[in-house]
């Protein structure tokens, strides 16, 4: 059995860092009292989630794996041919408020691994 590097991890940054939508990955925005329902719903399959100093989630998906959803209070982040959009992802270190946080690293590198076996990966 051989092992690939994962095609991205959290910067090892001191700050949080924008980075683009699209490129590893997309996301999925969703406003706070229903990002924390989903969180609730999904349990451990949460997967990578980062939540803003405003309590806003967002879910790092496969690129290209939510681009059809549309639902209330919920925002797709992806690259468009004619706009890129940005997030602030936080260091890996930071786990916990205030501020913006990975909501559950250790789902988050679980997620990253899942996607890496099923050849999600760009």
């Amino acid at each position: 059995m051989t092992t690939r590097a994962l095609p991205w991890t959290p910067p090892p940054a001191t700050d949080v860092q924008a980075l683009p939508a699209g490129k590893w990955w997309d996301a999925v925005r969703a406003a706070p009292t229903v990002g924390e329902r989903a969180l609730k719903l999904l349990g451990d399959d949460n997967g990578a989630v980062i939540q803003d100093k405003y309590g806003t989630l967002y879910w790092l998906v496969a690129v290209g794996s939510a681009t059809s959803w549309h639902l209330r209070q919920v925002r797709v982040l992806t690259e468009l041919a004619d706009e890129c959009t940005y997030l602030g992802v936080p260091p890996n270190s930071w786990t916990t408020p205030p501020g913006t946080h990975w909501r559950d690293p250790l789902a988050e590198a679980a997620a990253m691994r899942r996607a890496r076996e099923r050849g999600h990966t760009r």
